[in-house]
């Protein structure tokens, strides 16, 4: 089943005149850190169980999608009354619902979405989010998700890593191969490198300097802060550079020594 075109959609509160919105998608997970802080959302839509994680972070639910297989009845009921629009599809789908969820964002044009969830449960359901909020990415718009202690944003352009000195940024390439990266800021960095899935290469990387960017020129490439709502989990022992003897020091391709660095 494909997701139901906007002009079919009922009653989604109409996009702000003059700008684009920013757009919160909620979706099934674990629930949110104490620590997580959420830019003003022009629209709320929920994923299903996802509309579990709407009061604790104090946030009103505009829009309910999907097969309501893990959303009681109750909840549902309490939720129409409280002027959310739900849109209901059948279990044999074609789309997950957080899918379903971020075509409706898309309706918006948004300048901005932010997925929260999407991390717990199944490996094979972690694996296919991550394709869905990279198959929303596009230059222009920001896409972000916060999962856990992580976040991610997909980089389909330039972007700012909005990370500590010290912090571990791991760069990997989603749903395809990603060429003309270079980044900025960064311990290891990569000029015009092309990350191929499957590849390590981007992994465990660290922000040397403020403010660090990354830059694609096709593709895209997630953008990993691991620990970002957990520094302490950054507190790691400093590498020293290899001797100029060990035949490792000049028999990497460029960015290599990533792979060498603190995983």
């Amino acid at each position: 089943m494909t997701p139901l075109p906007p002009s079919d959609r009922p009653g989604l509160p109409a996009r702000p005149p003059g700008r684009r919105p920013t757009v919160v998608v909620l979706t099934g997970g674990a629930a949110p850190h104490p620590a997580l802080a959420l830019p003003p959302a022009d629209l709320v839509v929920a994923a299903d169980s996802g509309a579990g994680l709407a009061p604790a972070l104090g946030l009103d639910i505009d829009l309910l999608v999907g097969d309501m297989d893990s959303l009681s009845e109750a909840r549902q009921a309490d939720l129409a009354a409280g002027g959310t629009r739900i849109e209901r599809h059948p279990p044999d789908k074609d789309a997950t619902d957080l899918e379903l969820a971020l075509a409706a964002a898309l309706d918006h044009q948004p300048a901005r979405i932010v997925v929260v969830g999407g991390d717990g449960g199944r490996i094979d359901h972690a694996l296919a989010n991550l394709g869905a909020i990279a198959a929303a990415a596009a230059p222009g718009r920001v896409v972000e998700a916060w999962m856990g202690v992580a976040h991610l944003l997909m980089a389909t352009d330039e972007v700012v890593v909005g990370a500590r000195v010290a912090e571990t940024v791991s760069l990997v390439p989603i749903n395809g191969p990603a060429t003309g990266v270079d980044t900025e800021g960064l311990r290891w960095p990569l000029a015009g490198a092309t990350l191929r899935p499957g590849t390590t290469w981007g992994m465990s990387n660290e922000v040397a300097a403020r403010p660090a960017r990354v830059r694609v020129g096709q593709g895209v490439v997630a953008v990993i802060r691991p620990h970002a709502l957990d520094p302490a989990a950054d507190r790691r022992p400093v590498v020293p550079p290899r001797p100029a003897g060990d035949p490792a020091a000049g028999g990497l391709p460029p960015g290599a020594e990533q792979r060498g660095g603190p995983a």
